[in-house]
């Protein structure tokens, strides 16, 4: 990970005394993590991975959240569909603004901000196996990329963990008793 990162989180709120206490650009940070997460948890209720993504361009506001499976879209996460709404709101394609994603963007996505000339990057959870911002790849920091992003991981980390853990689990449960419409793959 980066070490330039900081992870904050609402977990243990600061309060005003305390040496933790969140500048004015952390706690707007917190609030639009918060709008992601709400978003990611609309796409779990149509039964897609939990992710959400919110992109704060001066005052507009746009959110995401996947829709993969309903669309049958291997491109469409919420990073590339929230990108898509503001390009298409605002009539322009270098969008600057701060995005906010549940889930550290993978490979496609990381290109794909860059390519919206997105200022900020916040996310909240790490992703071990396909991310692109500093666990698997660092697209974002190659020295060649021509637009710096500044990169802030793990906001709300614990939070934003929690929903594809809590997705993946009730997925599994749902795939023993038979919900899924297929049956549990055999052991061979």
């Amino acid at each position: 990970m980066p070490s330039r990162l900081r992870n904050i989180s609402l977990v243990a709120p600061a309060t005003a005394n305390s040496v933790l206490s969140l500048t004015a650009k952390e706690t707007l940070d917190l609030q639009y993590m918060q709008r992601a997460l709400k978003a990611a948890l609309r796409g779990a209720v149509c039964g897609e991975v939990p992710v959400g993504a919110v992109l704060v361009c001066g005052a507009d506001t746009f959110s995401a959240h996947n829709l993969r499976e309903c669309r049958n879209d291997p491109t469409a996460h919420a990073e590339m569909l929230v990108i898509r709404k503001a390009a298409k709101a605002l009539s322009r394609w270098r969008l600057g603004g701060t995005l906010y994603v549940t889930l550290e963007p993978c490979a496609m996505c990381a290109g794909a901000i860059l390519e919206a000339r997105v200022d900020r990057l916040v996310f909240g959870a790490w992703d071990p196996k396909a991310g692109g911002c500093g666990s698997v790849w660092n697209i974002i920091e190659e020295r060649k990329v021509r637009h710096p992003i500044v990169v802030i991981g793990g906001v709300m980390e614990e939070e934003s963990q929690k929903l594809p853990k809590d997705f993946f689990a009730q997925r599994r449960a749902e795939r023993k008793v038979g919900k899924l419409g297929y049956p549990a793959p055999t052991k061979r």
